[in-house]
């Protein structure tokens, strides 16, 4: 049962979308945050850039399904991740955004448990939870990967990795903004931007269960090995 508190409650969610990504993805992304079991009011997605006509005709037909919720905002260049979802942030409507990535799939019950958490912990300002590995099937799992769950292990665990997994996350567009959104960095945008909400003081929660499919490749797996490996090595040097 829903609680019916939390269907007064309004939020947007924020995507970026460029031109190699797969347009079955996102439309299983799409799907999967439209059926929420509770909706959002709107869906911001950047388009970074120019992109393939088959990305262009999955975002046009959702647009003309859900008009109302669906918002497209064009950069004309590709801009990158950070730059992008500044972009979007200055678009987005409500003070509650959840991030998501145009290759993943949330459960459907992703938000309504973040929502409660915020409804019922009003000092929050960036709550997150595990996420489940899949290469090709979401239905065969691979992994979880597991993140530290109440404020005090998180802000430890952020001085040495990222706390959080990126598309997981539903934060305060206020708490983002006030300590200036999402840098311009090619890779690691999002653990600086946890980093910097940390030392500013803003609570944060992750959820210990897994509320999101998060897509990943074979070379991912491999590069992860050999990194780990290389870190263990370290350790005895």
């Amino acid at each position: 049962m829903v609680n019916t508190a939390l269907l007064n409650l309004r939020y947007s969610v924020l995507m970026s979308v460029y031109k190699k990504e797969n347009s079955i993805f996102l439309s299983k992304s799409l799907e999967s945050m439209l059926k929420q079991t509770i909706a959002p009011s709107e869906i911001i997605i950047v388009k970074d850039g120019k992109l393939t006509e088959e990305l262009d005709q999955t975002l046009n037909e959702f647009k003309n399904l859900y008009p109302e919720i669906i918002k497209i905002i064009e950069s004309s260049e590709n801009v990158g991740l950070g730059k992008a979802l500044n972009l979007g942030l200055k678009n987005c409507k409500y003070s509650m955004i959840a991030r998501m990535d145009t290759d993943d799939i949330s459960l459907p019950n992703r938000c309504e448990k973040q929502l409660n958490l915020f409804y019922n912990n009003p000092e929050l300002s960036l709550v997150g939870s595990w996420v489940d590995e899949f290469v090709d099937d979401e239905k065969s799992i691979i992994s979880t990967r597991k993140v530290p769950c109440e404020h005090s292990e998180i802000y430890e665990y952020c001085k040495r990795r990222n706390p959080f997994n990126h598309p997981s996350v539903m934060y305060l567009k206020k708490s983002v903004l006030e300590v200036g959104g999402y840098s311009d960095m090619r890779f690691g945008q999002d653990y600086d931007l946890f980093g910097r909400m940390m030392i500013k003081g803003c609570k944060a929660q992750n959820i210990g269960e897994s509320l999101l499919l998060f897509r990943t490749t074979n070379d991912t797996i491999k590069r992860r090995k050999n990194w780990n490996s290389i870190k263990k090595l370290s350790q005895y040097s």
